[in-house]
């Protein structure tokens, strides 16, 4: 059977192809000059399998779709805290390139808008003879599978008419945000602003955020947990702009719009999704990509506020084992998380206090949040003192080493078919 995700992304792309509204960035002089028909689509999932259609091995400038992988590497070098000393994470309500700081702070408001992502990239680490924005094409190429190269006449044109950003650059510098050359880290940003892509590159970027900071292909894990959260906070919040708020009523993912006429959009645990076309509105998005991502959410239940219900039962099966029948295995599914480790605990809390052996199964779990984790061990202390012997087999290494730190002595890795051998 052939899936039928690409037909259905070939359809949405089809019905969207006659909106021709909007124009191109015509004040960047290379940008005026492209092709304002191009039009592409991709989506890739946590697991790597990427899905695209259109023009999608046309390449575009990332623009302001840098700016959250700066941010990123900005946060995981030097910490969420030190960070935010140089920028907030507030919503602006103003336009990407206002030349505003917050009145309270004199800091930008958040890294999404061009005063921030200045500040954000004076903060990506210099190493010997690695430019700022060169370490950030080796870490953007590193997320996407394959080396990305500058466009060098985007960036020549963007440089002979970056005057509102050099003027932002100096602001930002007698204030004390910026404390060294304006000129130096403006260049920088638009450089980075240059980095080439296609759809296909980007979508495997954002899987590796929808993934928890891992990339699917390599399993590497190339951003901590919390960066990803912080990442996807301030996009969800401040990517869009102005019309944030339109967007996180009507699709309601993490997202970031480019002036080239790109937008990604994240949805955790599930996929990365770009649009490429290059009309955009007043606020700088591309006109198509905001109906194909409108379409996609309504169309396939992307919006964040649409939770997934939590399951009916984490447990699946309970049964006794044992050559007396004296011990009583629980095997798990799912995913644990609050609610299903408070209905785990729930059906703990029945068994009766007895001296029995008590097997709890994570086999065939596909995820423990870290309040999962501690919910089932604190589950155990509890058993344990009304007088039971607990072990939790976790054959699959479903828990972190993190998670399993003061309770490795309950934590056996062998499969249950194995382990229950000993007692028939």
């Amino acid at each position: 059977m052939k899936t039928p995700v690409p037909d259905y992304l070939q359809h949405v792309l089809t019905v969207c192809q006659d909106n021709d509204q909007g124009a191109l960035a015509d004040y960047i002089p290379e940008l005026a000059a492209v092709d304002p028909n191009r039009f592409a689509l991709a989506l890739t999932t946590v697991d790597g399998t990427i899905y695209s259609t259109g023009d999608d091995e046309t390449e575009f400038t990332m623009q302001s779709m840098s700016k959250p992988f700066a941010y990123a590497l900005a946060l995981q070098h030097l910490g969420i805290s030190a960070v935010l000393e140089k920028v907030g994470v507030e919503p602006s309500g103003e336009a990407f390139n206002q030349i505003s700081l917050d009145k309270e702070t004199n800091l930008p408001k958040n890294p999404m808008i061009n005063s921030g992502a200045i500040t954000t990239h004076s903060l990506i680490p210099v190493q010997k003879g690695i430019s700022r924005a060169e370490y950030l094409r080796r870490f953007l190429s590193e997320l996407a599978g394959r080396q990305l190269e500058f466009d060098k006449q985007v960036y020549k044109s963007e440089v002979k008419t970056a005057f509102r950003n050099l003027s932002i650059g100096y602001m930002l510098r007698t204030v004390g945000v910026l404390d060294s050359d304006p000129v130096e880290i403006v260049n920088g940003y638009i450089k980075q602003c240059a980095i080439k892509v296609t759809v296909k590159d980007l979508a495997n970027i954002c899987s590796v955020l929808a993934n928890g900071g891992v990339q699917a292909k390599t399993g590497k894990q190339l951003l901590e947990r919390d960066v990803v959260r912080q990442v996807l906070s301030v996009m969800m919040t401040c990517g869009m702009y102005d019309a944030a708020g339109d967007w996180l009523t009507t699709v309601g993912i993490p997202a970031k719009s480019g002036v080239s006429g790109g937008i990604i959009g994240v949805l955790p645990g599930q996929v990365g999704i770009v649009v490429f076309s290059p009309k955009i509105d007043e606020h700088g998005h591309s006109v198509r990509g905001v109906d194909i991502f409108e379409r996609l959410s309504r169309d396939m239940g992307l919006h964040l506020m649409e939770g997934t219900p939590s399951a009916q039962t984490i447990l699946q099966s309970r049964y006794t084992a044992g050559k007396n029948n004296d011990i009583v295995v629980y095997e798990l599914r799912g995913v644990l998380q609050f609610t299903e480790s408070e209905m785990l605990l729930r059906i703990l809390q029945d068994e009766p206090n007895a001296k029995t052996r008590i097997v709890i199964d994570l086999t065939n779990l596909t995820l423990i949040h870290d309040v999962g984790a501690r919910m089932l061990f604190e589950g155990v202390k509890r058993l344990q003192a009304a007088g039971h012997k607990v072990v939790v087999i976790d054959s699959e290494g479903v828990l972190s080493e993190e998670q399993v730190k003061g309770n490795k002595r309950v934590v056996v890795t062998e499969e249950l078919e194995r382990y229950l051998e000993k007692f028939s």
